[in-house]
């Protein structure tokens, strides 16, 4: 451990694998994502964790991008109770309500195409961003949309590692001792 360790990192690298785990899949829901993460600990900083984390989801096949996909729900519509998912669709929350209609209508339409949500990190977009950017890649490949989604869900870990390594400790939660760290 080096000294640049931040509380909410040494933390982490400090819990039970079950404890980690649990944290991991809520940044991400592929289990193979969460178990390269794990398989690393502990890790010196930030920037190795998230480097990690870069290297697990250049590493996910397709079906793991699928399973970490089923996590996020459709833009314009976080998960109820989710601070995150409401934190990072931010600029739809305001957004009128035709143009949040008309992201629907797309939203829909990219899923009937794609058969995934649509995954972009939304994290300080604007709800026109979100529209054009859907609008955008619609008419992708689904292989050419399948290494976006990729690019995109890097992002957004990146964005939920730094959290939970520079957060406070105690955000992460000790699980229960049956737990026994096997994934869900």
């Amino acid at each position: 451990m080096t000294s640049s360790s931040t509380p909410g990192l040494t933390r982490f690298n400090a819990v039970a694998d079950g404890a980690a785990r649990a944290v991991l899949r809520e940044i991400c829901a592929s289990r193979t994502w969460a178990s390269a993460l794990l398989a690393r600990r502990p890790y010196s900083d930030t920037a190795a964790l998230c480097a990690a984390g870069d290297a697990a989801v250049a590493a996910l096949t397709a079906a793991d991008l699928a399973e970490a996909m089923a996590g996020h729900p459709p833009i314009g519509r976080p998960a109820p109770g989710d601070p995150a998912s409401a934190r990072e669709q931010r600029g739809m929350a305001g957004a009128p309500a035709a143009l949040k209609a008309r992201m629907l209508a797309h939203n829909l339409a990219y899923q009937e195409k794609f058969g995934h949500v649509f995954l972009i990190c939304a994290t300080g977009l604007t709800a026109e961003q979100l529209y054009d950017a859907i609008r955008n890649r619609i008419d992708n490949t689904p292989e050419r949309e399948r290494e976006i989604v990729r690019t995109e869900l890097g992002k957004i870990n990146r964005i939920r590692l730094t959290r939970l390594a520079e957060g406070p400790p105690e955000a992460i939660a000790t699980p229960a001792p049956d737990d026994g760290g096997a994934p869900p």
